[in-house]
């Protein structure tokens, strides 16, 4: 009887741990369903969907198809207006009110021939009023030829010959003028037009400059303006936190093309009130191995926001020299993950942890541009609960999620390194993301299918260069274009102990 009953439990006991593998094989299966599921979604979401790409796509076609609408409309509306000699009134098509145009514009005054008298009655006429109609029209680029011209004089008395010194020439024996090395350098670096392209056009304008006399004036304005690339350099690396992230380049070689990364360390102390002017810095690298950040922040410390990539991890050694960096993890980034498969899937875990994101996010913008101090008081005040309550609910969820499933490794992401997540939470100058980097590397992002590939690592550098230049500007509401063209025609004449007056956030256009 005994017996009996000890191998009736033997079988429970067996029959059970059968359920239990059943279970969790049935369990690990439905989790991997879910995951390829997903997986096919994104697959397609990549090749048909809305993303940031495929989304301006989108959204051109869309403009276009609008454009070719209300051109069809407006030449359905003239040519019955011609036809019937009255003007035909749209009743279905809304036009947008006009707007006056700007006031800086220069205005031309055309004044139409009124009759020397009454055309009734042949009467005297005297002046009642004017009506004006503006018409906005455009002067097309015009090219001139400089001539600077030094006269000589000698002297009656002693026959010595006096003449002025020869001008500051941006590119030594060169024929270009600031104002058109400016354009071609914004046309190339800021407008993504290739010197090919360039060139084709100025050809059709009747100047024949070919790429490579283009290329040569790219390559001396570069060394022109490096000494100003020096004091940008040396104002970021002075920040006391960077944004640092990095983007892929195509590179000419051999016949193919090799993947480059051009790296952004952007200084922006504005979201906590500080008064350093904004900069960014950029680097240009054939790969992407650890080697690169590590040469290019050696000697700084500091505070650096940034996505998780593992070649940053040398920075944040204890034993580093002169110093560990800090590392400020990027909410944004954490965010995405959980908003992927929030859009793709439907997952309520993944909508709620981008709630509890989004509610901790509007708290920052509430306290944008405030000072560390305050800054922080309200963190501690109200942010400091929703972490809180954002991190147990994540690792109590977890638990219950498979190792594949997608919001579990969402949520891993997070908390193994929950630390750098919550430091913004103990310093006031931390951000909650690392968008200020973003922001600066859009304009490469945009214009990469435009100039299609840089020639050599050396064009990758080049590149670099100008756009540490134009972003700066940028970042300090100047004019790129403007800002090259007077610096490019001051900077060989002015004083090497004043070349901070050059830089965007002291410049002030000379007359």
């Amino acid at each position: 009887m005994h017996a009996d009953i000890e191998a009736l439990r033997a079988a429970l006991a067996t029959a059970e741990a059968a359920r239990r593998e059943a279970e969790a094989r049935a369990s690990g299966a439905e989790a991997m369903v879910a995951h390829l599921k997903l997986l096919i979604a994104r697959l397609k979401h990549d090749r048909f969907g809305a993303s940031s790409e495929r989304g301006r796509k989108l959204i051109d076609q869309m403009e276009l198809e609008l454009e070719e609408l209300e051109s069809a409309a407006s030449e359905t509306t003239t040519v019955a207006t011609l036809a019937t000699g009255a003007e035909v009134t749209s009743f279905t098509r809304r036009k947008p009110v006009r707007a006056p145009l700007p006031a800086h514009l220069p205005r031309e005054r055309v004044v139409i021939a009124a009759p020397s008298a009454c055309p009734c009655c042949g009467g005297r006429l005297a002046k009642l009023g004017e009506d004006i109609t503006e018409t906005l029209e455009v002067i097309p680029r015009q090219w001139k030829a400089v001539q600077t011209v030094r006269e000589k004089f000698t002297c009656r008395s002693c026959e010595a010959i006096t003449q002025p010194p020869a001008p500051f020439h941006p590119i030594a024996r060169g024929r270009a003028g600031p104002n058109l090395l400016a354009m071609i350098l914004d046309a190339k670096f800021a407008q993504h037009q290739p010197l090919n392209r360039q060139s084709e056009v100025y050809g059709r304008e009747g100047i024949d400059l070919d790429v490579s006399t283009l290329a040569d004036w790219v390559g001396a304005c570069t060394a022109t303006l490096a000494p100003l690339l020096t004091l940008i350099r040396a104002h970021v690396l002075a920040g006391e936190r960077l944004h640092g992230d990095d983007t892929t380049v195509p590179v000419l070689a051999k016949g193919k093309t090799i993947t480059g990364r051009l790296w952004v360390y952007a200084r922006d102390d504005r979201p906590f009130g500080g008064p350093a002017p904004p900069a960014a810095l950029f680097h240009y690298s054939p790969d992407r191995t650890a080697a690169h950040p590590n040469r290019h922040l050696a000697g700084w410390q500091g505070i650096l926001q940034a996505d998780a990539y593992a070649g940053y991890n040398d920075l944040y050694a204890p034993t580093r020299k002169p110093g560990p960096v800090t590392e400020a993890g990027c909410w944004a980034h954490a965010r995405r993950k959980f908003f992927e498969v929030a859009e793709l899937s439907k997952a309520p875990l993944a909508v709620e942890a981008v709630r509890r994101i989004d509610a901790i996010f509007a708290i920052e913008r509430a306290i944008n541009a405030t000072s560390p101090d305050q800054r922080l008081a309200t963190r501690r005040e109200q942010s400091v609960v929703l972490v809180c309550e954002s991190e147990d609910w994540m690792r109590q969820t977890r638990l219950k999620l498979s190792r594949q499933n997608d919001v579990g490794r969402a949520m891993d992401y997070m908390l193994r390194r929950w630390p750098s997540f919550s430091r913004f939470l103990e310093d006031g100058r931390i951000c909650l993301s690392n968008n200020a980097a973003e922001r600066a590397l859009r304009g490469i992002a945009v214009g990469r299918k435009a100039w299609l590939f840089a020639g050599s690592d050396r064009g990758g550098e080049r590149a670099a260069a100008i756009y540490s230049l134009i972003v700066t500007a940028r970042l300090n509401d100047v004019d790129p274009r403007a800002w090259l063209a007077n610096v490019l025609a001051r900077i060989g004449d002015h004083p090497a102990s004043r070349l901070d007056d050059l830089l965007p956030w002291n410049w002030k256009p000379s007359k």
